[in-house]
């Protein structure tokens, strides 16, 4: 495998380091849709969904994590909830992370579940 060396990337106008590019972009993501079979709708660095039961997932990365200092972020969406979704991530690991939705502290299953993670892969 050949590796490209390059300092800084450029649109002809802006000039950006490469470091800000590598570093700072997320390292897995994925989009899935939770109600019903899981669903996984797009995704990058992201093998499957495990349905660990309403409310509870488990996100498989494809490529693991150095370490499990990586940084979740998460929105949902879901029209027929009347409060806030609160998204939670215990324990992380750095093959997979576990994600709990919750609405007035009870699992729920939102439409849509949108997850980000940035740290650095193994």
């Amino acid at each position: 495998m050949s590796n490209l060396v390059v300092s800084n990337i450029s649109d002809g106008t802006t000039s950006v380091g490469t470091g800000y590019v590598v570093n700072g972009s997320a390292k897995a993501w994925v989009s899935f849709i939770s109600v019903g079979t899981v669903s996984i709708r797009d995704s990058l660095n992201t093998s499957s969904i495990n349905d660990n039961g309403t409310g509870n997932f488990d996100v498989i990365f494809s490529t693991s994590f150095a370490a499990n200092t990586y940084v979740p972020s998460c929105t949902t969406w879901q029209s027929t909830f009347t409060n806030d979704v609160n998204e939670n991530f215990p324990s992380p690991n750095v093959s997979y992370q576990n994600l709990t939705t919750l609405e007035n502290n009870t699992g729920v299953d939102p439409n849509h579940v949108n997850l980000s993670f940035h740290g650095d892969l193994a």
